[in-house]
């Protein structure tokens, strides 16, 4: 195992407020709930929950938005020392349309937005050189300041000996162009350990929906070593070694929102690692893992929001046991 760190895991990344419908008003309009978000956020708050040490490195807006961000990261437990308030540009926003199965679109405010002006300076190191895992996405390498705020990060990341985790996280309208966005999913690939990827994603890098065949075209670039692909109401699979393991998903009823799901079973995934390694999994081990992060990401599809609402390893356990009667 790792020696010992302060913090389990560091990520840096957007951190946003999700404006959700929840409802319809007496005149007709929709009511928008400002709930928190930001992917690299909802994986700490996970891993909180699991009872793990977590920090986030990243800058909202010193504004009503920026403030109510903060005081809901440092609630859930995430080390916020490395969160800058930024005095002249607002905090970014998101308008998320659900439809009713629970799949939703993106309308972003976010020109400039807080999250993207970190700046390379602006990054503790030592904060992620205190840290077993460093996690990343590529909203905060969308333009040219905070995508190097977050190569540097991924530098110090190596160097300490950190694990890396990456969620390309792909979210087509905030990119310029999707070749810049093929780019920097392409450099994320070459620096990480763990590589969380969606199905939609596989599917935008190699115009595939063989996901076995996806994840051999990476493995073979990239020698990625331990490779999650998680394929919605599939499920999830994990390449590790030459081993390939699947797991069932634990289907909804009662799914409201998919917000989340994503983030949430990459921490189940982090947690895992964190108390086993990433050297010596088995079959077993692999299974076991993505049978807990898939049942975890279930639960939040029928919570709104992610971040504040993330289940305990005890509601969790409960839920995988109440599915196996």
């Amino acid at each position: 195992m790792m020696k010992e760190r302060a913090f389990d895991v560091t990520a840096l990344g957007e951190l946003l407020i999700d404006f959700t419908e929840n409802g319809i008003s007496t005149q007709g309009n929709p009511i928008l709930e400002a709930n928190p978000g930001g992917a690299p956020c909802n994986v700490l708050a996970m891993l909180e929950k699991l009872g793990k040490k977590t920090a986030f490195i990243g800058k909202v807006g010193r504004d009503m938005f920026g403030l109510q961000l903060k005081n809901v990261v440092e609630e859930v437990g995430i080390d916020t020392r490395n969160l800058i308030l930024d005095d002249d540009v607002h905090t970014t926003l998101a308008f998320v349309h659900t439809y009713p199965d629970g799949d939703r679109d993106f309308s972003f405010y976010r020109n400039p937005g807080a999250d993207m002006m970190l700046t390379r300076s602006e990054v503790m190191k030592e904060l992620i050189q205190d840290s077993r895992i460093f996690h990343f996405g590529t909203l905060s390498s969308t333009h040219e300041g905070v995508r190097e705020a977050t190569r540097y990060a991924i530098d110090v990341a190596k160097e300490a000996g950190c694990i890396i985790s990456f969620d390309p996280n792909l979210r087509p309208p905030l990119w310029n162009s999707l070749e810049d966005a093929r780019r920097e999913i392409e450099y994320g690939l070459g620096k990480c350990d763990i590589l969380k990827i969606s199905d939609n994603e596989v599917e935008f890098l190699f115009g595939t929906t063989d996901y076995d065949k996806g994840a051999g075209l990476i493995c073979e670039k990239y020698h990625i070593p331990l490779i999650l692909i998680t394929m919605g109401k599939d499920g999830s699979r994990a390449y590790y070694k030459g081993l390939r393991v699947e797991a069932a998903p634990f289907l909804q009823e009662k799914t409201i929102e998919t917000t989340g799901a994503g983030d949430t079973f990459c921490a189940g995934c982090l947690n895992y690692i964190l108390e086993h390694g990433l050297n010596d999994l088995t079959e077993e081990n692999l299974r076991e893992m993505l049978t807990f992060s898939n049942a975890a990401a279930s639960l939040i599809t029928t919570r709104k929001g992610a971040l504040r609402v993330m289940p305990s390893q005890q509601e969790v356990m409960d839920f995988i046991k109440s599915r196996q009667k």
